[in-house]
């Protein structure tokens, strides 16, 4: 038998707030196949990654400068202008965030993200410092979701039983990575629509 639902687990990026390197490169590679190119095959997405993995900035900026010394000073904006990815927070996820603190349910965060960044992001967005019990930064745990480790250590660290979990994020191998460690998951799509598979689970608040 199901556990009821007592708690949520967020994921942060583009579930809570926007981010995405195409909002800084639009201003820096106006032309949209060469943007395309530079971060499809320069600062792509597996080169990011290793960086929530925990990778130091200076070394992935230093062996990307080293293969494409061409491109050294977009490469350097990765870094230095990371601010100009975001785009504000998802206002329908903060909203619900708040509803759902004020009304007692525990709230906890689980991201795949830079230590360093995620530290930038805390100071822009104050939410995420304030709204969960604990947040599992990847890069601190040296883990990325969906690797099954990254779910048991909130688990463990907050003695917390997984059949009372619902995990929201908006990747699905993700939410499928919850869900091997006994959480419910929900994909997020839309924040209308995690209102409504929250009340559908019977969460209260």
């Amino acid at each position: 038998m199901t556990s009821k639902v007592t708690t949520v687990v967020f994921d942060v990026g583009n579930v809570l707030i926007h981010w995405d390197p195409h909002n800084l490169y639009r201003k820096l590679i106006p032309d949209d196949t060469e943007r395309d190119y530079f971060l499809n095959t320069v600062c792509h997405y597996d080169w990011n990654l290793e960086q929530d993995k925990g990778r130091g900035w200076q070394e992935a900026l230093e062996e990307r400068i080293g293969q494409f010394p061409h491109h050294e000073d977009l490469i350097r904006a990765y870094y230095d202008r990371w601010e100009e990815m975001l785009d504000g927070h998802v206002e329908g996820t903060v909203k619900l965030l708040k509803e759902l603190k004020d009304g007692g349910v525990p709230l906890y965060a689980i991201t795949n993200f830079s230590s360093e960044k995620f530290e930038v992001a805390k100071q822009i967005f104050p939410f995420l410092a304030d709204s969960f019990r604990d947040t599992v930064v990847s890069a601190e745990e040296k883990l990325l979701k969906p690797d099954r480790r990254i779910y048991e250590i909130l688990i463990e660290r907050n003695n917390l039983n997984p059949g009372e979990l619902v995990f929201v994020d908006d990747t699905y191998k993700n939410v499928l990575g919850a869900q091997a460690v006994g959480m419910q998951a929900l994909h997020f799509e839309t924040p209308e629509k995690l209102r409504g598979d929250l009340k559908t689970l019977g969460l209260q608040w």
